[in-house]
């Protein structure tokens, strides 16, 4: 049986995972990333166990837990004083309950973790792709420079500005009216807030924070919004300034106002998403992750959905024969939509409900909000950390 071959556009955490789960799986694939190094920014992610299930099976579980942090639990607190408001443990019960850590990693080490599984030649760098066509022989990736890349499939993993969609879609990406700072600071500079690994978050009006220990513990990631309507620059290089920050979490707990004071640099993103598609793959094209559904971050569920994503596609071309033409490879992308459109539609749309829980504003919405049952049982949260997407792939049939 001849070979399929599929060519991913994007080097990030949803293109490597692709490529990796693709090479495990014995299909050929090349990735081709825009920039002309590979270096994630300074930022932190957190992966629960329904990715880290599938990252440690692809290989990383060792490289994962030299670098991660398990944090015990997830703690919500009022932005003014502090007062805890629910708290979902995690840590070893966490591990026990779903079979896979929860984990706090800086993005580096997750996507160098990544690009590890990948042949270096499998990887081309400086590669912009800028169109893609098809016909019932390949798909085609053109770059910049005017080149043509020919596969029997062309895989989005480009991001929220994805070329490969606007083959499949016409839309446009939606402002969410927020922006976000992100930051890391030394673990040292703010040790009462590592002494014990937890996620913190810090809900007021208009804006949250949250931050979580990274890189071994040695550093702590966070974000912070703030509303903006004149704000659009979405470049994940774009710098923002600490004192503009500052200025907007003024009157916030000390923890925060000290989070904020300890950070040198900062990072300014404006926080889009896009309405969900019905449709993740057309003929001889696919999407995967912010490519197939950008997620504001709030359910912090992004990357963890395109690990799925990936690992889900992978299974789902196993075995395709390109001779067998469009009918193969067609029943193989509809099984993967049929499989990831539902779970992704929820949790993308209660990313973007979120805001309205986090920044209640002060009055009755916010003591409903403080005063809500306690919805921090570990057990809430068992549709998204239980699910096994690697196991609903091998069990939905063709």
């Amino acid at each position: 049986m001849a070979q399929l071959t599929v060519a991913v556009a994007g080097a990030g955490i949803a293109g490597l995972t692709l490529a990796a789960a693709l090479c495990r799986n014995g299909i050929d694939c090349h990735v081709y990333e825009q920039a002309e190094r590979l270096a994630e920014v300074g930022a932190g992610v957190q992966v629960a166990p329904n990715a880290t299930r599938l990252l440690r099976r692809l290989g990383l579980a060792d490289r994962l837990s030299a670098v991660a942090v398990a944090p015990e639990a997830i703690e919500a607190r009022r932005w003014d004083d502090g007062a805890l408001l629910r708290r979902t443990p995690l840590g070893d019960l966490c591990r026990r309950r779903f079979g896979a850590p929860y984990y706090t990693l800086h993005r580096a080490d997750l996507h160098d973790a990544l690009l590890s599984l990948v042949p270096p030649d499998r990887v081309h760098l400086g590669a912009r792709g800028v169109a893609v066509t098809q016909d019932a022989g390949a798909a085609r990736l053109r770059m910049a420079d005017g080149a043509e890349i020919a596969a029997d499939l062309v895989v989005g993993a480009d991001g929220i500005h994805s070329v490969v969609r606007e083959h499949l879609v016409t839309d446009r990406p939606r402002y969410s009216g927020h922006t976000i700072y992100r930051g890391l600071v030394p673990a040292e500079k703010v040790p009462h807030l590592v002494a014990e690994p937890r996620v913190r978050l810090w809900f007021g009006p208009e804006r949250h924070c949250v931050c979580y220990p990274v890189s071994s513990g040695e550093q702590v990631s966070f974000g912070a919004t703030v509303p903006a309507s004149d704000w659009r620059e979405e470049s994940w290089s774009a710098r923002g300034d600490v004192a503009d920050l500052a200025a907007a979490y003024r009157g916030w707990h000390a923890d925060v106002a000290e989070l904020i004071g300890a950070a040198e640099t900062v990072g300014r993103w404006a926080l889009h998403d896009r309405e969900s598609i019905d449709r993740l793959g057309a003929g001889r094209v696919a999407v995967i992750g912010d490519a197939a559904h950008p997620m504001l971050p709030f359910q912090a569920q992004g990357a963890n959905q395109a690990v799925e994503d990936a690992v889900v596609l992978a299974l789902c071309l196993f075995g395709v024969d390109p001779e067998g033409g469009l009918d193969a490879l067609g029943a193989a992308l509809r099984r993967y939509e049929r499989i990831r459109l539902p779970r992704t539609t929820r949790i993308q749309r209660q990313s973007r409900d979120s805001v309205k829980t986090f920044h209640q504003a002060h009055g009755d919405a916010e003591t409903r909000r403080d005063t809500a049952r306690d919805s921090s049982v570990l057990d809430d949260h068992r549709w998204l950390f239980e699910y096994d997407a690697e196991q609903a792939a091998m069990t939905s049939g063709s």
